[in-house]
């Protein structure tokens, strides 16, 4: 399993591959060119699917976790000799320390308006 340090740097980096998804200008051109592609078939529950994945904080948050997750474990080699259930629990650590630094960062922005 993986331990608490580990955990939260692995939070950290969601927190920050988070942002870059929905919230920074270097993605504004391909969030712009999805926006697009959606306003093209508004009535589309894939398109729909997409654009709220990548303008949802907690979406986009839980996928990016997942995949900063998966590869701390393959390239440490943890992934096998665990059950997979476990892996799952550690997922949800990591989206939860996520989730808790994004809320933490919205409330500090909303303090200092």
């Amino acid at each position: 399993m993986v331990g608490i340090p580990t955990l939260a740097v692995l939070a950290f980096a969601s927190y920050r591959g988070t942002q870059l998804v929905v919230h920074d200008s270097i993605g504004d051109p391909l969030r712009d060119r999805v926006i697009a592609w959606h306003e093209r078939r508004p009535d589309s529950s894939f398109r729909n699917a997409i654009v709220t994945l990548i303008a949802c904080t907690y979406c986009a948050g839980w996928w990016v976790s997942g995949a900063v997750l998966l590869t701390y474990l393959l390239a440490a080699g943890a992934w096998t000799g665990v059950p997979l259930l476990l892996h799952l629990v550690e997922w949800f650590a990591v989206a939860g320390g996520q989730a808790l630094l994004n809320r933490w960062d919205d409330s500090r922005d909303r303090d200092a308006v």
